[in-house]
């Protein structure tokens, strides 16, 4: 007799919508379960799962994800790094990409522009942090523009909000209308490792588990890699 069908509730940041798409219908294929996953700005998604609503899993930044294990929201001892996601610069279709060949020559174009979109997300915040290092904080004033959230940045270099935008390369590859100039110079790179756990609200944790193990295995690369992102 073919065991019941399952199906697993999940919410997720946007950074790793297309990926974790993707992997968790090839699960489905495997499996016979149904995974249904919602995502949304990463702040949003941290702050349903704190307030408690109901789901299988969560994927959220690592750090937001501790939080949530710390407050009891996410089980102990069912984090999984899934994927690694580094950031890229975007300029609008048939504009000059710039020199991103060293930190300088990105700090030069950052100064040159015009204006610069940056995420509400994990690596938005390492950015305005790399800015204040570089000392240009104070003459990028009135310059900066945060991507409401759920909103990818790389919409706004597409619409010429703005001149040079930086994101996750996975949140800008499948974009129309934009450039992808290339990742951030590697002594610079901000990295985010995006995790999965197992809500507290969970009935299936066995199963998340199971989807867990599967979109962490090294047959998962490949995907990870088209999606723009790394294995974990």
């Amino acid at each position: 007799m073919r065991p019941m069908t399952a199906t697993l509730t999940g919410i997720s940041s946007m950074a790793t919508r297309q990926v974790l798409a993707e992997l968790a219908h090839a699960w489905e294929r495997s499996s016979g379960h149904k995974v249904v996953l919602e995502s949304v700005g990463g702040v949003d998604a941290a702050r349903r799962v704190a307030a408690g609503e109901a789901f299988d899993f969560v994927v959220l930044a690592s750090d937001a994800l501790d939080k949530l294990i710390a407050s009891g929201r996410v089980r102990a001892g069912s984090r999984v790094d899934i994927v690694d996601s580094g950031v890229a610069i975007a300029v609008r279709s048939g504009t000059p990409r710039p020199d991103l060949s060293s930190e300088d020559a990105l700090r030069r174009a950052v100064l040159a522009a015009p204006n610069v979109g940056y995420s509400t997300g994990p690596s938005g915040v390492a950015l305005v942090k790399l800015f204040e290092r570089w000392g240009i904080a104070q003459d990028l004033q009135g310059r900066l523009v945060q991507a409401p959230p759920g909103v990818p940045v790389g919409a706004l270099v597409a619409r010429g909000e703005v001149a040079l935008g930086f994101q996750q390369l996975s949140e800008l590859i499948h974009l129309e209308g934009i450039t992808i100039a290339g990742p951030m110079p590697p002594a610079v790179q901000i990295t985010t490792t995006f995790a999965g756990g197992v809500c507290s609200t969970s009935t299936q944790p066995d199963r998340v588990r199971e989807l867990f193990a599967f979109m962490a295995a090294p047959g998962a690369a490949e995907v990870k890699r088209r999606n723009g992102m790394e294995p974990a």
